[in-house]
């Protein structure tokens, strides 16, 4: 008895000299808008099933308020949350200004970003102090939502009342400078104000369509303005003392794996809107409105809003793929 107590002695201190976790379920809070129901969730279900095999548990708790979400796993009531990236900014900068004004362009150059950032060359820039970021999955292009679809221009927007999110300072600086008036509110009530009429615009990716039944706000007269101004992502943040050292890289590697069934949500979520419900901008305004992004982008990471090596590091990547173009000659990003 005293010699097999010894041995499991011996067991516990080894552990401890090697810094490892119980194999316990790590709680993870997922903010999915429709809770349980929604895709986020699903998708955050599948992941954990498949992280188990590397022997990580993560036992997932539903959320439909992100900044409830978010207050729990800094409060240390959850070891994992995942939110949107726009939110997440505030653990990581370099992370969170993926999700920038133009930054990346079309699909093809978010996958090959997604893939450079989850490798074991980026680990380095995951971590943030006590903060991890393992897992970042696409959500889609981000549209302008009008109730009038006369709005297809800047000039159009002059005046209008557009929801910002009260938490992203960048929201409301973007609207003034168009000239437009910013609406306070939250990713739990924006919808709703677009439908009640309370604003005229909001932006949303083609997924949250249907289920925030945006179809209420843009009536008969509404559109779908198809000129995305940037990609929003979900992100999974982990606190990494509470997992074992390598799990973070486990996960990262995994989440790869996600591109597809994320990308096959975002393209049949935007083939099932509606033909008459998208309007598009005149393509004489197209070039203005893209350089528009680019200067604010660069004035936002002067102001310390967005991260100026992730700016770059976006920029190489759109450069890779058109070489051509004017910014590349230019280093004011």
């Amino acid at each position: 008895m005293a010699k097999c107590l010894r041995l499991f002695l011996r067991a516990v201190l080894v552990a401890v000299a090697l810094g490892a976790v119980p194999a316990q379920a790590q709680t993870a809070c997922i903010f999915d808008i429709m809770g349980a129901q929604g895709d986020v969730y699903a998708m955050a279900r599948d992941y954990a099933l498949e992280v188990k095999r590397m022997g990580i548990s993560l036992k997932l708790k539903p959320y439909t308020n992100e900044r409830v979400a978010l207050e729990d796993f800094k409060a240390g009531q959850c070891d994992a949350v995942m939110m949107t990236n726009l939110r997440g900014r505030q653990l990581n900068k370099f992370v969170g200004s993926l999700d920038s004004l133009g930054g990346v362009p079309s699909y093809e150059e978010l996958r090959a970003v997604i893939g450079l950032l989850m490798s074991p060359k980026s680990a380095a820039r995951m971590v943030n102090g006590p903060y991890e970021v393992v897992s970042i999955v696409p959500l889609g292009a981000v549209y302008p939502v009008v109730n009038d679809r006369r709005i297809n221009t800047l000039a159009k927007a002059a005046g209008k009342r557009i929801a910002a999110f009260d938490w992203d300072q960048t929201q409301s600086i973007l609207i003034k400078q168009i000239g437009a008036r910013p609406v306070s509110a939250d990713i739990s009530n924006f919808a709703g104000k677009f439908n009640n009429g309370q604003v005229d615009i909001i932006s949303v990716p083609a997924m949250a369509v249907r289920p925030l039944e945006l179809y209420k706000g843009m009536g008969t007269k509404g559109a779908i303005v198809n000129l995305p101004f940037m990609n929003i992502n979900s992100i999974m943040v982990i606190r990494h003392d509470r997992f074992n050292p390598g799990d973070g890289q486990k996960l990262r590697d995994y989440s790869k794996s996600m591109l597809d069934p994320a990308f096959a949500l975002i393209k049949r979520s935007e083939e099932e809107i509606p033909a008459h419900y998208w309007s598009q901008v005149p393509g004489y305004e197209v070039d203005g409105y893209m350089n528009m992004m680019r200067e604010s982008r660069i004035r936002l990471a002067k102001d310390g809003h967005y991260d100026q090596d992730m700016l770059r590091f976006l920029k190489r990547v759109r450069c890779r793929y058109k070489p051509a173009e004017a910014e590349c000659m230019q280093d004011d990003e």
